[in-house]
């Protein structure tokens, strides 16, 4: 929702899919078209459909807290996967999805958290094989819902940390606007750097 506003807020279109249609008039009110589909369901034709004619994609759906293993895999791992799919069918070069740290398909564990880490990790490995997307994988540490700073620390590695959804939003928006970081996998949490900058080194590197 954060970068549906910054989008449409600099008179670009913005259109987010959504499963629940209820959702629809706060995608409206920020700005967005609505798109109503389940990725747990919907074929790969039609997310195709969705995004054709999209300069770039961001994928950022989750199966959310208090959802099982089962359900972490359809969502964290299988949505992603069709949707960069349907990015790829779609000619859709640009893609930005957004992960999390600690990301592995290898992790190990029998929690449900563990689960999650290994379907995000699956997805970031399918998304990567896909020779004709221009891919950028961010893992944000831990989310909270404080005011964006604007400053950050963007690097492949950073360590844990936590950093606000808005300033998430922002180096998403950056992100899209600098394929120079098509390519690279890189970790998120609040910084000393503002955003423009962070992005701007992590892409001469």
């Amino acid at each position: 929702m954060r970068l549906e506003h910054l989008i449409a807020a600099r008179g670009d279109e913005a259109v987010g899919i959504i499963r629940d249609p209820e959702q629809a008039e706060d995608l409206r009110a920020a700005g967005a078209d609505p798109a109503v589909h389940d990725l747990e369901s919907a074929s790969v034709d039609e997310i195709a459909e969705v995004l054709r004619g999209a300069d770039a994609a961001v994928f950022a759906a989750g199966a959310g807290p208090g959802s099982g293993a089962a359900r972490k895999d359809t969502v964290d791992r299988g949505a992603a996967v069709l949707f960069a799919d349907a990015a790829e069918r779609a000619g859709v070069r640009r893609l930005v999805v957004v992960s999390s740290m600690g990301a592995d398909p290898d992790h190990h564990g029998d929690e449900v958290f563990d689960a999650y880490l290994r379907a995000k990790g699956a997805a970031d490995a399918y998304v990567r094989s896909h020779a004709h997307l221009d891919w950028t994988i961010l893992r944000p540490g831990m989310l909270t819902n404080d005011p964006g700073t604007g400053l950050v620390r963007l690097e492949a590695k950073t360590g844990r940390g936590s950093v606000p959804r808005d300033d998430v939003a922002t180096v998403l928006l950056e992100l899209i606007d600098t394929p120079a970081t098509a390519g690279l996998t890189l970790e998120l949490i609040s910084g000393h750097v503002p955003v423009s900058v962070a992005v701007k080194d992590i892409a001469g590197n």
